[in-house]
């Protein structure tokens, strides 16, 4: 038997490091965890949508990616299928899919975004252009914007 104790890592959203891939990009990715926090070939990340925001068409050679969709409402495109989403929704995006994740609501579309294995995509985010996470970014991802006073 394994006696070994892992001591689990733990980030708030004010931890995570945010950025623009591009600097005409409409949406930020806030590192959660990569291969250097989590010591194996993943990366999971925060994506932030501006109103009318979308990624690039993008694909990957051996990765799975998939959403959780946090807050707003969007469309997602692979291989020209469409789907709308909202949150509570998840998706799975197959290697080689050709995919767009589009904000289609009237605030920001904020997702969880978990690919396995990273293929270098930590190492794209992080070589774009740090952004800081405002107020409304930290509310959402601290669930505050969702507390009810009495």
């Amino acid at each position: 038997m394994d006696t070994t104790c892992v001591i689990p890592v733990l980030k708030t959203p004010k931890d995570y490091q945010a950025y623009r891939i591009s600097p005409t990009d409409t949406n930020r990715l806030a590192i959660v965890f990569d291969p250097t926090i989590a010591n194996m070939s993943l990366t999971y990340c925060v994506e932030i949508f501006d109103v009318g925001g979308k990624t690039p068409p993008n694909r990957h050679l051996s990765a799975v990616e998939m959403f959780f969709i946090l807050k707003g409402e969007g469309v997602a495109t692979c291989d020209g299928k469409q789907i709308t989403i909202q949150a509570g929704d998840s998706i799975l995006v197959p290697p080689t899919g050709t995919h767009v994740i589009e904000n289609v609501g009237s605030g920001r579309l904020y997702a969880l975004c978990i690919m396995v294995p990273n293929e270098d995509f930590a190492e794209l985010i992080r070589s774009g252009t740090p952004v800081e996470l405002d107020e409304q970014d930290l509310a959402v991802l601290s669930r505050s914007d969702a507390l009810v006073s009495c």
